[in-house]
């Protein structure tokens, strides 16, 4: 017998699936509206670090499954999201030290996330109302919802280098991912899947493609981090879906897509078909990193940067989570014939925890640039090479090769395997420190989407990578990143890379990827509002800006 339900019921049956109890009974309709609406805040605001199951990323970001800050003093639990929070807690025996910023969410949107919290993961507690919320806001840093979005306008643009001019292009409709363009057209890609196209001359984004149109978000959380524009005017995609049901191990799918057709930068009709997919168990805690960044290489050749699946090599402890570390295909830069309608799937490099992104120079030699481990160890850049190892997760930086260092759960080395160390940071910034070696980045700043600038783009970026760096997520003495570096790389006679860094932009809007158009303009991609940590606030989705050579007098545009 096939039965069809209603979207409510649908909706109420998935919350029961992922644990929400409510007192036993079945929710009434206005309560699995509030449910259904607090799932969807929780997944554009919570998600990233207390994770689809409520556990969070021990040792880092706290449970909410099983809190005793969720079942206790429910004034200082909604104070949590309208001020956020700092310093030492501790849940459930364990401390944490860490900073939440705000939420940007009004006193309804407060009580319905609350509320799902307060229903789901085995968790019992009473729901939550806006007039509840509005009381409890009152004795906060932030005394109305009001007061707190002013906080969290858009910080004023910083000075451009001499030669250049900086203004915003177009605020952003949601937290977007990354760029991709050339001439014919500039795209933008939510996280969750949605594609826009940007109308350079007017600023206008307009959605096309929607999640639904190919992506099945009923089969578990989604997240899009990979965009690019091939050389015969397709869209290639990367996506990462979370499988949970009917699966005794969560697991990772990964799939390319790329438009059927060239595409135009026009809103017309746009079909994404998958090209790959490939599957590996889900990362544990909150280290699931998946496949991000993709690009055709000088020869042709798709690259495609799979990041780690842990930390630092850690085993996954909590039910449904595979008991690995890295496998084969996660912590390493794979090699694909864009030709081929069945690619197989090549390891070009490995021990890469975590790139973001990755760029040639102009004589075509391959550099990434990875997001360090929580451990206070640099952001690396390094010089690609085929069928050389990065050192993730035995080794970081230059730093001793040993079991039990820097953690307590370094595995051993591989045997007659040898580590290609990161390029130097020879300053003046960006991490670098007269009389101490830099490799490369300051920690957790966090190196976003690079670009090189090519001879056609004016001093002083031409002939270097364009490195944004959206910033720490982690409470640090000082905040680092949440700026545009300018990074130079330069090969040594003995074979090994150093990098010249510059600060360009200071500070951003936790920039996070860059672009490089014809003319030699460059946009920037502010992924939310804050510039900095320490202030705590919360974000909303940010804006493309344009940094553009000055016009010069007499000069007349083509």
């Amino acid at each position: 017998m096939n039965c069809r339900f209603s979207p409510l019921v649908r909706q109420v049956l998935l919350l029961a699936s992922l644990g929400v109890v409510l007192h036993g009974e079945l929710a009434s309709a206005e309560e699995a509206e509030v449910l259904e609406r607090g799932a969807k805040l929780y997944g554009e605001k919570c998600l990233m670090c207390h994770q689809p199951t409520g556990l969070g990323a021990p040792p880092v970001f706290p449970p909410l499954a099983g809190s005793e800050w969720v079942s206790g003093d429910r004034t200082r639990l909604i104070k949590v999201l309208c001020e956020g929070l700092a310093g030492k807690i501790t849940v459930r025996g364990q401390v944490y030290d860490n900073v939440m910023p705000a939420q940007i969410l009004d006193d309804a949107e407060v009580a319905a996330v609350l509320t799902y919290v307060g229903r789901s993961w085995g968790n019992k507690v009473a729901s939550f109302g806006a007039e509840e919320v509005a009381l409890a806001r009152a004795r906060s840093r932030y005394k109305t919802y009001a007061e707190l979005v002013k906080t969290a306008q858009f910080q004023p643009l910083p000075k451009p280098p001499a030669g250049w001019e900086l203004k915003e292009l177009a605020p952003l409709p949601e937290f977007v991912t990354r760029m991709a363009g050339d001439g014919r057209g500039v795209y933008l890609l939510g996280q969750a899947g949605n594609i826009y196209a940007l109308d350079q001359k007017t600023g206008v984004i307009g959605k096309v493609i929607s999640t639904a149109d190919y992506l099945d978000a009923e089969r578990g959380d989604v997240t899009t981090l990979g965009m690019t524009l091939g050389p015969d005017g397709r869209l290639w995609v990367t996506s990462n879906q979370k499988l949970t049901k009917d699966v005794p191990v969560y697991t990772n799918e990964v799939v390319i897509w790329r438009s059927a057709q060239p595409v135009t930068g026009s809103a017309g009709e746009v079909k994404l078909v998958p090209w790959l997919t490939h599957r590996y168990p889900q990362g544990v805690g909150g280290f699931n990193h998946g496949v991000s960044h993709l690009a055709f290489g000088p020869d042709g050749w798709l690259y495609v940067s799979s990041g780690s699946r842990t930390d630092g090599g850690e085993i996954g402890k909590f039910s449904h989570y595979a008991a690995v570390q890295e496998v084969e295909t996660t912590a390493c830069l794979w090699r694909l014939d864009p030709r081929a309608e069945k690619p197989m799937l090549e390891v070009m490099a490995r021990g890469i925890r975590n790139a973001y992104a990755f760029g040639w120079d102009e004589a075509g030699n391959l550099f990434t640039f990875s997001n360090g481990p929580d451990y206070d160890a640099g952001e690396e850049m390094d010089f690609i090479e085929p069928g050389k190892h990065y050192g993730f997760p035995y080794q970081y930086e230059d730093w001793p090769v040993r079991v039990g260092f820097p953690y307590a759960h370094t595995p051993a080395a591989p045997d007659g395997v040898s580590f290609t160390h990161p390029v130097e940071n020879v300053g003046p910034d960006g991490g670098f420190t007269v009389g101490k070696v830099a490799r490369t980045l300051t920690p957790h700043s966090s190196p976003g989407g690079v670009v090189w600038c090519g001879p056609d783009v004016a001093a002083p970026l031409g002939g270097s990578f364009l490195v944004p760096r959206f910033g720490n997520l982690l409470a640090k003495p000082e905040d680092c990143g949440f700026d545009l570096l300018r990074v130079k790389p330069r090969r040594r006679a003995d074979g090994t890379w150093e990098a010249e860094v510059h600060t360009v932009l200071a500070p951003l809007g936790r920039p996070l990827d860059s672009l490089v158009l014809p003319g030699g303009r460059v946009l920037i991609l502010e992924y939310t509002r804050p510039v900095n940590f320490k202030d705590r606030v919360g974000w909303l989705p940010g804006r493309i800006l344009e940094l553009a050579p000055t016009k010069r007098e007499g000069v007349r545009d083509e």
